[in-house]
């Protein structure tokens, strides 16, 4: 079903809309927590390791594709905004033409890379042998992922929020069951884990667009919705690359932490790995709530609405940050029992690290808050290229704190890390997505004396 976020309370629609994409989020997540918790419950820490140490390749590459299908998408609100659906179908088309190139080309290349890039990030040899494997499979199954998030991005930019929460909580119970077959029963160990994670998002994906195909006839294509424009292929393009790169700039200072947290041995892989997942699975509100803001004002950017847009982008950051103290809180003083769910009760060494990186992020994740909402708001407003500056200055910070720090402070340096990336792009994005709001306030403004011009005339 299309929902129009045109007309409204700003916070009601907001809210409705993110909430199935929260659980879409966690659920999501929980495709990673039951790998880790399987894996490092029955296989032991190295095998966790093993899982955990190309994280941060994988959300670069991974964010990448995640990223382009999200800046494929916002043209596509701005039209449905706009009630331009044959514009709207065109910018779907082009998307689904540069998505498929990016598959192929990104599956191949990180698959042939694949121990090229562990070398890289100074994985321990004894785990080198499974961390290949579980990545191996990861990267062949980038074609699901992008199928599911271009689908997924394209129901959500017409309203449908809930149809993909849906289809990810059947995958995610199928993704568990598969986890436990394939490691339990098969003894496919890493391997296991990993073709579990693909087999998981390909059916999310399919079910998306057997969906499409036999319930949103606006989403259908028509003769000439499908010959190739160079402009619009253009435009699409210069959407979702730079969305896709500030995913991936972002990564690099991922990489080079995890990198810095490899040298320090098995036990701090073990550690931030446990720390990384209880990490992200605190961060799905934040996702949520982004993606909804920036939905909203896409479709009102698109309607010309930009009084809504600022409401919507206040109200957005105002709900980012009171949750951030809240779920901060929890990881200060239960962060350490958190990761128990991933690593077993003996192992205390680990569970102490985990707990201290937890216990340090939890000080400033209101941050997010801002960061998220802001990003994903420029990108609405189509300057998905002034985003990729804020992701260039979290790589900044955490590339200084792994080469200055943490050869000093050891893996107490890795506590602070995303904390720095955070702040220093806070200061960036939310002065910018001020000047974005104004600067396309004044364009329209201008647009639509010229058009009152015409009439007069």
């Amino acid at each position: 079903m299309t929902r129009s976020m045109t007309t409204g309370n700003p916070l009601f629609l907001i809210l409705k809309f993110a909430f199935p994409l929260l659980l879409g989020n966690l659920f999501q997540q929980a495709y990673n927590l039951a790998d880790a918790a399987i894996v490092g419950q029955t296989l032991g820490t190295d095998a966790l390791a093993a899982v955990g140490a190309s994280s941060s390749v994988q959300f670069l590459v991974l964010g990448f594709c995640i990223g382009i299908c999200l800046g494929f998408s916002i043209p596509v609100a701005q039209r449905f905004g706009a009630e331009d659906y044959h514009g709207m179908r065109q910018y779907i088309f082009h998307g689904m033409v540069w998505s498929i190139t990016a598959a192929v080309l990104l599956t191949v290349t990180t698959v042939l890379l694949c121990s090229t890039i562990l070398n890289i990030l100074k994985t321990p040899e004894d785990i080198f042998d499974n961390a290949y494997a579980y990545l191996l499979v990861i990267f062949i199954g980038i074609p699901f992922t992008i199928l599911y998030n271009f689908l997924s991005g394209i129901l959500r930019a017409v309203g449908d929020s809930r149809t993909p929460f849906f289809f990810l909580a059947l995958s995610t119970v199928i993704n568990i069951l598969l986890d436990l077959f394939c490691i339990l029963v098969l003894h496919l160990g890493c391997m296991g884990a990993g073709i579990a994670t693909v087999v998981s998002q390909a059916i999310s994906g399919i079910l998306c667009l057997v969906l499409i195909v036999k319930k949103f006839e606006i989403l259908h294509f028509k003769k000439e919705d499908i010959k190739w424009n160079s402009r619009i292929g253009i435009t699409t393009i210069l959407m979702g690359l730079p969305t896709g790169l500030q995913y991936s700039i972002t990564a690099v200072g991922s990489m080079v932490m995890q990198a810095a947290n490899n040298g320090l041995g098995t036990v701090y892989v073990s550690a931030f790995t446990a720390g990384m997942k209880i990490k992200q699975f605190a961060m799905c509100p934040f996702d949520a709530l982004a993606t909804s803001v920036s939905t909203f004002a896409g479709q009102n950017y698109g309607a010309g609405k930009m009084d809504r847009v600022k409401k919507g982008i206040i109200t957005g950051m105002l709900t980012g940050i009171t949750y951030g103290v809240l779920i901060g809180i929890v990881l200060i003083f239960w962060g350490r029992n958190l990761c128990m769910m991933l690593v077993n009760a003996g192992e205390t060494a680990v569970l102490d690290q985990a707990g201290k990186y937890l216990r340090f992020l939890g000080f400033f994740y209101w941050s997010l808050g801002i960061l998220n909402v802001c990003r994903m708001s420029i990108q609405a407003l189509g300057f998905s290229g002034r985003a990729i500056i804020s992701g260039v200055l979290e790589m900044i910070a955490r590339v200084s704190v792994s080469f200055l720090l943490v050869p000093v402070y050891g893996f107490t340096a890795i506590c602070i890390s995303d904390q720095s990336a955070w702040l220093l792009a806070c200061c960036y994005v939310a002065p910018m997505v001020m000047w974005c709001v104004h600067r396309v306030s004044g364009h329209l403004e201008t647009s639509q004396k010229k058009i009152k011009k015409r009439n007069k005339g």
